[in-house]
């Protein structure tokens, strides 16, 4: 369970982003966290609410290489396209 839940927004929004919604996003729309983070909360305020790690005045080292994933998920998807 989200602790922010609104159930028929989150079901709309997961099957959008899944790519299952009735208007679902494009495989090759990746969200960047960092991009949407510094548009819908440039404070921080919401994100250092959930995630205390980064109340202080330096964020936490990344979990992944954003560009790196990004590229290889968009290789992912281009070879499932190009087998069928």
């Amino acid at each position: 369970t989200l602790v922010d839940a609104d159930p028929v927004v989150n079901a709309a929004s997961w099957q959008w982003v899944a790519g299952s919604g009735a208007d679902a996003a494009p495989y090759f729309r990746i969200f960047n966290p960092e991009l949407q983070a510094a548009k819908f909360d440039p404070d921080g305020t919401y994100v250092r609410q959930w995630a205390p790690e980064y109340a202080g005045d330096e964020a936490p080292e990344p979990i992944v290489d954003l560009k790196a994933t990004r590229d290889a998920a968009l290789a992912a998807y281009e070879a499932v396209k190009n087998s069928r």
